[in-house]
């Protein structure tokens, strides 16, 4: 009995550490790496139920740190050239060094037969130009890295609250028992780091398992995948073991939810081992196509996203960082020369993604998002050195991509002004992008709450409006 004297005088944790044996499998996610400091709440969790017929089962968010400049890739500006050095004035005003407007060396054509104008440094993705939606007109409120990436993932531009991810697998729980609902890749660790993909107050589970492609062996992609002493067999039974005692425990407090979320995590970790295997194994995948998707950590981490969301997972975050660079898409200097390099990357690995899910039949329910924290100045930038200019981080307009799950294909939404400086029409706030993302799940955004300290959270908090001109 857990009340006999021999167990009294240990707390929990301590039965649990002398019970594991070393229990590995705790090391899988987030949520099990912290399986000793999840959040309690009393909150119910609605899992699996939408409030609506969803269009899209599960989402790709590929996110390009650092701001790719959007007048060098999806929205074009003759009036840059027209006005090539001319000082902005007040758009400037205590920026950096700048040498007035300027324009983007790259050519822009329509693509596609519904004409989507796009920049010459994505020939592979242009020729899905008809099943991409474009939006111009997005702006979100904060200038800087590390909270322009903290709203664009929580929705709030302080930490810590839970992540897109987060509230989807909340909301939705998970299409496969035997893998986390949630997933981020990052090769290499972002700005802001594990906060882009937390919980914060939503129950453990609803971590993001985390896994750097840098190695792509599934042994160093998930930690502990192996139990280093026990086979199959005792691992269930000291699953088992554990599961009763914690259970015994959970019955004597009433809805200790964060000893439910180890039990739950438990659980999974015993599952994960023969699922995981094969999702996270991306050389099972036939070499042409590990090719089309390009030998980059980039490219071979939007392959694990589609095996990842064809075997059920359901929202799978794509960080383009590297091991050197935190924000690779920041170019500060050579904006012309980083933005091919980036490019070129980032064009053949997504639209290697929309060719494989449409091949298999997923790109109809997947939601793929394609884009950054924010875009660039129209304007250039100098620094001290005089390297060749770059683009200073620019929040009041930018550009991003969706496709699949729902929305309008073939469709550009909203516009900025003439040099790209400001929305002009249809503005898209990333309140607005993730009450769209909801909607496209079948959540109602206004309703998808956790009550925490004293008052009912959501992702958009007060705020978002689903964007209904780029729903089909």
């Amino acid at each position: 009995m857990i009340n006999h004297p021999q167990f009294s005088i240990l707390s929990r944790r301590q039965m649990l550490a002398r019970m594991g044996g070393g229990f590995g499998l705790l090391g899988l996610s987030g949520a099990l790496n912290n399986a000793g400091l999840l959040t309690a709440s009393a909150s119910e969790i609605p899992m699996g139920t939408p409030h609506f017929a969803p269009k899209a089962k599960r989402v790709i968010f590929l996110m390009m740190n650092g701001g790719p400049s959007h007048v060098d890739t999806f929205d074009p500006k003759p009036a840059l050239a027209k006005h090539e050095g001319e000082t902005p004035g007040e758009q400037a005003k205590n920026k950096k060094k700048t040498s007035g407007y300027m324009p983007s060396p790259f050519e822009f054509k329509p693509r596609g037969q519904c004409g989507m104008m796009m920049s010459e440094l994505f020939p592979q993705l242009s020729r899905h130009a008809d099943d991409l939606c474009l939006v111009r007109s997005m702006h979100t409120d904060q200038p800087n890295h590390e909270p322009g990436l903290l709203i664009m993932q929580s929705g709030n531009p302080q930490p810590v609250r839970p992540s897109i991810g987060s509230w989807i697998s909340y909301g939705l729980g998970t299409e496969n028992e035997n893998l986390p609902s949630y997933v981020a890749i990052s090769p290499g660790r972002p700005v802001v780091g594990p906060q882009l993909w937390s919980n914060a107050f939503l129950p453990g589970e609803h971590q993001a398992t985390a896994v750097d492609t840098n190695n792509l062996k599934v042994d160093q992609l998930i930690a502990n995948l192996r139990h280093p002493k026990l086979n199959h067999e005792a691992q269930r039974r000291q699953v088992d073991l554990l599961g009763a005692l914690n259970r015994l425990h959970s019955e004597q407090r009433q809805r200790d939810a964060a000893l439910e979320t180890e039990i739950k995590s438990m659980e999974l970790a015993y599952a994960m081992q023969a699922e995981a295997a094969e999702a996270f194994d991306v050389s099972r995948e036939p070499d042409a196509v590990r090719d089309r998707y390009g030998r980059t950590s980039f490219g071979q981490s939007c392959l694990l996203a589609r095996r990842l969301a064809e075997s059920g997972v359901r929202f799978t975050q794509v960080f383009y960082v590297d091991k050197k660079n935190k924000q690779p898409w920041d170019t500060h200097q050579d904006n012309d020369g980083g933005h091919r390099r980036l490019c070129a990357d980032s064009d053949r690995a997504s639209a290697a993604l929309l060719t494989d899910l449409k091949e298999r039949g997923l790109l109809e329910d997947t939601l793929v998002i394609w884009g950054g924290e924010f875009g660039r100045t129209p304007y250039s930038q100098i620094d001290k050195k005089k390297s060749k200019p770059g683009r200073d981080h620019h929040h009041t307009a930018f550009s991003m991509l969706l496709a699949g799950g729902g929305i309008k294909p073939g469709t550009t939404y909203g516009t900025t002004d003439e040099f790209g400086m400001h929305v002009a029409e249809n503005p898209v706030h990333v309140h607005d992008l993730h009450a769209t993302i909801l909607n496209q799940l079948g959540i109602n955004h206004e309703k998808l709450t956790y009550r925490y300290s004293g008052r009912d959270f959501r992702l958009t908090d007060i705020h978002g409006e689903v964007v209904q001109g780029i729903l089909s």
